[in-house]
């Protein structure tokens, strides 16, 4: 292994300035956001603590936040358990392509999700109206709704479930199945009394896990929220910034800190369980195939799985597609009214679509190449810590990820609001501020593929080196990349995948000729331009699709579960 290798062989400015990075990117922020929050508390009841706590407005976001995000995990739940079990645990054909599908709506950005569905509900939806089969004009739209909030966080983030349970399901003992089976047990006492019970941990962190994402998500409960006035924390945050003021940033300070506190108690929930959910049996001898169907009920189960995978994703897809061919919301698609005058308007004529395509490309691409020249020597150094450090190091990296996305936007806010020191420049208002929360946010996705890789290699290669008189960064470079090149390219993938339709972060840091392609369909549909920002989601959507094919085609030089949706 190469944790073999003398952990004191290593250069100590190379030690130095990636320690510095993760403090100055993940720790950083985070206390800022702290003292923001708790400051000036000598003022009693007119400190912005107080002052934010007795706010009804408070209360109210906080009790649609906690609705909302339940709801919204009960439906991940649902949908990713019958996922989990059906793929893992039964001879069902076409795995790979059901899973793939089935990762797609975590893939696609919030905000696309929800223009989709709204595209496909309502008078104005022009699938509906095509079919003729849209209600009266005046109906009420039903996704503008906390039930319709919940849904579709609930499909957005049920792959997460799926991940999760999965991960135990796939790990369960043959013999402990077949055993009861033999002695006479029937299908249900084995999901009872075998089963569940070896899942449950990892059902639990599961529901964590969604319950976190739900909280935090910010697209879908601004785009269907804010017009019906029903606000949940993030959305509420959201507001507060676009109203100013000379208290602002301390009040929202406050609200994201009350956002992060509720999101901080779902991954403590999420990380102990899934360490009970890690444990290993003796006598494993393979994965679990608990339920071999015959060929009816196999195709029966196909063909439920495929419906389902139809009316949560290609269903509003066909109505985002049909929306963009539309001159109007509410036209129905015919031969004489078909039109590309959408895309045409987006891509040539409008000057913002180019330049949130640049910024977005710029942020995306340079945040992935960053992290890949970082995760590098980072996965390396980690090999060779102590595990203790190694484990306080992980945990650091991932608390940007780990907490919802507006958290970290405020505190990048906070911090860099100001000129910074020696310098005396700022990069509130510039791409640069969002650059540095990309690469906070996104450190924990380049950086597991890399460790993943690193941790199966043969230490004897390095061994080797050492002896021959190779220095630390010639192994590294010579030895270590070459070997860790297809797992650093997906991570790379990865990132750029999250960061070029990001939205919770961007949403509150973006300035003017900074937009990105998450603001920008958001902008959009807020501006009543719902064709052009359906005609944008089409292509957003392509993209986000042709680049997890791109990863797939990957899979095979790649360590298993670094990419989710191969299985």
């Amino acid at each position: 292994m190469l944790v073999a290798i003398r952990s004191s062989d290593q250069p100590r400015w190379l030690v130095a300035l990636i320690l510095a990075l993760i403090v100055l990117l993940s720790l950083t922020p985070s206390l800022r956001l702290m003292l923001e929050a708790l400051s000036q508390l000598d003022q009693g009841t007119d400190s912005p603590l107080f002052r934010v706590l007795r706010d009804s407005a408070t209360w109210t976001a906080l009790y649609n936040s906690l609705y909302t995000s339940i709801l919204a995990t009960l439906i991940s739940l649902v949908l990713g358990a019958l996922f989990a079990c059906s793929l893992s645990l039964t001879n069902v054909s076409g795995r790979q392509w059901l899973v793939f599908c089935f990762m797609l709506p975590m893939m696609i950005p919030p905000q696309v999700t929800a223009l989709s569905w709204l595209q496909l509900f309502g008078p104005s939806s022009p699938l509906l109206n095509s079919l003729g089969m849209a209600p009266s004009l005046g109906s009420p739209q039903p996704l503008y709704s906390a039930e319709g909030i919940a849904l579709l966080m609930g499909i957005q983030h049920a792959p997460l479930v799926f991940l999760t349970l999965r991960a135990s399901l796939i790990n369960l003992p043959a013999e402990l199945i077949e055993a009861a089976r033999i002695n006479g047990a029937s299908q249900r006492r084995i999901w009872l009394d075998v089963i569940f019970p070896l899942c449950r941990s990892g059902l639990v962190a599961a529901a964590a896990i969604a319950f976190v994402s739900a909280l935090g998500n910010f697209g879908i409960p601004a785009m269907l929220g804010i017009p019906a006035s029903y606000y949940v924390l993030p959305t509420l945050i959201y507001q507060h910034l676009a109203g100013f003021g000379q208290t602002v940033l301390s009040d929202v300070a406050v609200l994201s800190m009350l956002i992060g506190c509720l999101a901080l108690i779902g991954v403590l929930v999420q990380q102990r369980f899934v360490r009970k959910a890690q444990f290993e049996l003796v006598g494993h001898s393979g994965r679990a195939q608990a339920f071999e169907l015959d060929t009816r009920h196999r195709r029966l189960l196909q063909a439920a799985l495929w419906l389902v995978l139809g009316l949560i994703l290609v269903a509003p897809l066909i109505a985002l597609v049909i929306s963009s061919l539309v001159p109007a919301l509410g036209v129905g698609l015919t031969a004489e009214t078909l039109t590309f005058e959408a895309y045409v308007e987006m891509l040539t004529r409008q000057g913002v679509t180019s330049r949130a395509m640049s910024n977005s490309l710029l942020l995306a691409g340079g945040s992935a190449l960053f992290l890949m020249a970082l995760s590098l020597p980072l996965a390396w150094l980690l090999l060779r810590m102590q595990p203790r450090l190694r484990t306080t190091i992980n945990s650091l990296i991932e608390i940007p990820y780990a907490l919802p996305g507006v958290v970290l936007a405020i505190a990048c806010i906070l911090l860099f609001v100001k000129p910074l020191p020696l310098l005396d420049i700022s990069l509130y208002g510039t791409l640069a501020i969002l650059f540095v929360a990309y690469l906070a946010r996104f450190m924990s996705i380049a950086l597991k593929p890399v460790q993943a890789s690193a941790g199966q290699l043969d230490g004897s290669l390095e061994e080797a080196a050492q002896l021959a008189g190779a220095g630390p960064l010639r192994r590294l470079l010579q030895i270590v990349l070459p070997l860790v090149a297809p797992a650093l390219c997906a991570g790379g993938l990865l990132v750029f995948l999250t960061a070029v339709n990001e939205l919770t972060v961007s949403a509150l840091l973006w300035s003017a000729g900074n937009e990105t392609l998450g603001v920008l369909v958001f902008n959009l549909d807020e501006g009543g331009d719902s064709v052009l920002a359906a005609a944008i989601s089409v292509v957003i959507v392509v993209m986000v699709a042709a680049l997890m094919l791109l990863l797939s085609l990957m899979g095979r030089w790649l360590p298993e579960g670094v990419i989710p949706w191969r299985t």
